[in-house]
């Protein structure tokens, strides 16, 4: 029997660069689940709203065997501001169901991500019948506890779709069980229809690799110490409580020019103003008033798989946000044994060990930041042992592991289909 799933990511393609505006761990979640699905013998469509107009629509090499992803046009075939692709849903879900209609595709299964794509399942639940699994990723109104200004804040029809999708999906999934009690305190969400999955993990990709040998790859001295952060450029993600920890950080290397280098992983390094958003430009006008200009460079966005050798080069990986469901970023840089020193937030409570995998530290708090920071790069044996944990904790996290979860969370609402687990008991990580 084929098993047929229909994943939906509007706003975001999960074949994308990241690091951009729109793009994050929510894509590399379904990209690399959708594989392991096609992996186990499921055909899975991944629909998202068409933003370049040279890009395929259907493009069948991307996410390897049994997997697709399919570009709907639904507004301007370009980047787009997430919260206008609202307006653009009915002729995203029309895209869809004319999709299906003309391949003759039953789906069996629905499984959307994020509020947008919530929205979505339910009109095609209404064509179709069929069930939905939904995960979020961020909660809207988790994101707006922590907003400090007016437009950080989240529109309000996100909080009315989120609340609606909490009561209509067939079953939801939490990355952690904080998430869930978030959704049970916040939106009346049923506790017995949430399920706890935790993200996943490539451990063939995101793997301890030579410090030595990826510093020469990427130009990075030998001799300096590199702090790293990876992820979106948005005041969310507390880039300059970041700056203001490494401003305090230089006071402990009297010769920090030529010692330590902080790399910026996300966003663009064009100094073009037109391709600078507002926090960018916040962040480098508070590089030169904190005197760190010759600390910290801005890398962009990178490609998926260069990424294992940024976290490698690295001493450590500092993850300064304000509000994280999970915290993907972080458990990529411990797979690679790199040591991590995270807000404690969110799901980076559970997914970073404090005093194991590295440390946590209160959030928007640059001088118990930088007190991590400096200890870490000041002792070598805590840097070796918290390495070697770290890629020891990561290996629970295999994406067989985690899509065994989910296809027993499939099987529940599709009863006839067969629980297909991993190749092995090893879970991939041999």
């Amino acid at each position: 029997m084929i098993q047929r799933v229909a994943m939906l990511s509007v706003h975001t393609c999960p074949l994308a660069m990241l690091g951009g505006k729109e793009t994050g761990g929510m894509n590399v979640y379904v990209r690399d689940l959708s594989r392991e699905l096609g992996r186990r013998g499921f055909q899975v469509d991944v629909f998202t709203r068409s933003q370049n107009l040279d890009v395929p629509r259907v493009d069948s090499l991307g996410l390897g065997q049994n997997a697709r992803v399919i570009h709907v046009p639904a507004g301007p075939e370009a980047p787009y501001d997430k919260n206008l692709v609202y307006d653009h849903l009915p002729e995203f879900v029309a895209g869809v169901k004319r999709f299906a209609k003309e391949q003759g595709v039953a789906y069996d299964l629905i499984h959307s991500h994020y509020w947008l794509s919530g929205w979505a399942a339910r009109e095609l639940r209404r064509s179709w019948g069929t069930p939905i699994v939904q995960m979020f990723h961020t909660l809207g109104q988790m994101k707006d506890s922590v907003a400090q200004r007016p437009e950080e804040r989240e529109p309000s029809r996100r909080i009315e779709v989120e609340t609606q999708i909490m009561a209509f999906a067939d079953q939801l999934v939490a990355a952690t069980p904080l998430e869930k009690a978030q959704m049970v305190w916040l939106y009346s969400a049923d506790p017995c229809k949430i399920s706890v999955v935790p993200c996943g993990v490539d451990l063939n990709i995101f793997r301890p690799l030579s410090q030595e040998r990826t510093r020469q790859q990427l130009g990075v001295c030998d001799r300096l110490y590199m702090v790293l952060f990876v992820g979106r450029i948005e005041p969310l993600k507390g880039v300059d409580t970041l700056f203001r920890a490494m401003a305090i950080v230089a006071k402990d290397f009297p010769r920090w020019k030529d010692e330590i280098c902080v790399c910026i992983v996300g966003g663009d390094a064009s100094e073009k103003p037109e391709t600078i958003n507002a926090e960018m430009e916040r962040l480098r006008a508070l590089r030169e008033e904190l005197g760190i200009s010759d600390l910290v460079t801005f890398l962009g966005a990178q490609a998926q798989d260069t990424l294992p050798s940024y976290y490698s080069a690295a001493d450590v990986l500092v993850v300064p946000s304000h509000y994280e469901s999970f915290g993907m970023v972080a458990l990529e840089a411990m797979a690679c044994g790199t040591p991590v020193i995270a807000s404690k937030v969110g799901g980076l409570s559970f997914t970073v060990q404090d005093g194991i995998t590295g440390f946590h530290v209160p959030e928007r708090d640059p001088e118990t930041l930088a007190g991590k920071i400096s200890l870490l790069l000041k002792d070598h044996d805590l840097r070796s042992r918290l390495s070697a944990q770290s890629a020891q904790w990561a290996r629970r996290y295999s994406w067989q592991k985690v899509a065994d979860q989910i296809v027993s969370l499939y099987h529940q609402l599709v009863p006839g289909w067969v629980v297909q687990k991993a190749c092995c008991g090893c879970g991939g990580e041999g």
